[in-house]
């Protein structure tokens, strides 16, 4: 049997240290392509919270009208109470 192994040996074989090599670079690409992915992921999820944070904000402090007649406009109840506040002390 062993006389076959030579008839059967294909052409080109990977020694351990290429076989660790090729490992190694499979490794390193996988990490370079996860990493990329969430790093866009990141960016993506990111940017959309900020918009949506800015969004709101502007329609709290009454730049941006209410949406679906929802009024979320804080400004003319802080500055009533501070109208108030101020006259009750000034008297």
């Amino acid at each position: 049997m062993s006389h076959r192994f030579k008839q059967i040996q294909p052409p080109h074989c990977y020694t351990k240290k290429e076989v660790d090599t090729l490992i190694k670079e499979a490794i390193d690409d996988a990490m370079r392509k996860h990493n990329r992915n969430a790093s866009l992921i990141s960016m993506t999820l990111g940017i959309i919270f900020l918009a949506l944070f800015v969004d709101g904000f502007l329609r709290a402090i009454g730049i941006i009208p209410p949406f679906m007649d929802i009024d979320v406009n804080l400004m003319h109840q802080v500055v009533n109470q501070t109208k108030e506040e101020v006259l009750r002390v000034l008297r």
